[in-house]
């Protein structure tokens, strides 16, 4: 089958990418300071950390490959 061939994804199956395999880390003011919430591709919000480099540790040690919002 090629890309002509095949049905353009549905916003479920759109929103489901990626879903294993990443997650996205986000600067957020969490009590007036710099944050950064990690949120999973579909949008489900994980976590919030002190610092970028620690967001992006988590992730990787849990296997996922973090992407940067801004």
């Amino acid at each position: 089958m090629n890309l002509e061939e095949r049905a353009p994804l549905t916003p479920k199956e759109f929103a489901h990418l990626g879903v294993d395999d990443m997650a996205y880390v986000k600067a957020i003011t969490v009590n007036d300071e710099p944050a950064f919430a990690v949120h999973a591709a579909d949008g489900t919000p994980m976590g919030v950390m002190q610092n970028r480099e620690t967001a992006f540790a988590a992730l990787r040690q849990h296997d996922l490959e973090p992407m940067s919002v801004h």
